[in-house]
């Protein structure tokens, strides 16, 4: 492939993304190079996100405005979710399970505690869910945060964590195991 330095330039370009490996990479350049049709409306969209998506002011989740729709919605329950990414909270809406608010904890510095606080107030928060995913960095984080907002007179609560649905335990590690069970309930008689 001497002479085709486009096609190698974009296998290149989407082996950078997440996921994307060598093979997928080609296929998709190779797919995109035979149909012009979809390699402009690729273009398009890719423009129309770099153009348009921005970074909400108040929680960090993506949006086309300054504020995102969540954030702006005023009928929301009185809960803050606490997540890593923008990718999370359209995994958490998508899933239809929760009505609250997020808030996009991508540091753990004073800067974005003082932004936390500042919404626990404005949205008059009584829960803070910690849902991150589950690892000892992740409660470690949970409690220090838990520290630092303790006065704002809210309830904390995590996510829950275990054995996922149709997965043996032979398939899963010891630590989500027994969270599991620990974090059991009582069946309704």
């Amino acid at each position: 492939m001497k002479d085709l330095h486009s096609i190698q330039h974009l296998i290149e370009a989407f082996e950078e993304l997440p996921s994307i490996g060598r093979k997928s990479a080609t296929r998709l350049a190779l797919s995109l190079a035979k149909d012009k049709f979809k390699a402009l409306k690729l273009i398009n969209a890719i423009e129309e996100v770099v153009t348009n998506v921005k970074t909400c002011e108040v929680c960090g989740n993506f949006s086309e405005h300054e504020i995102c729709n969540i954030c702006d919605d005023p009928n929301r329950d009185k809960m803050l979710a606490i997540v890593e990414s923008p990718k999370d909270i359209m995994l958490i809406e998508e899933s239809g399970s929760y009505h609250g608010y997020y808030f996009v904890l991508s540091h753990l510095d004073d800067e974005h505690i003082q932004k936390l606080r500042d919404i626990i107030k404005n949205k008059k928060i009584k829960e803070i869910i910690f849902a991150f995913p589950p690892s000892v960095e992740s409660e470690a984080r949970s409690l220090y945060l838990e520290d630092k907002l303790k006065d704002l007179n809210v309830e904390f609560s995590q996510i829950a964590q275990g054995v996922p649905t149709g997965v043996h335990f032979e398939n899963v590690d010891m630590n989500s195991l027994a969270k599991a069970i620990k974090l059991r309930f009582k069946m309704n008689s």
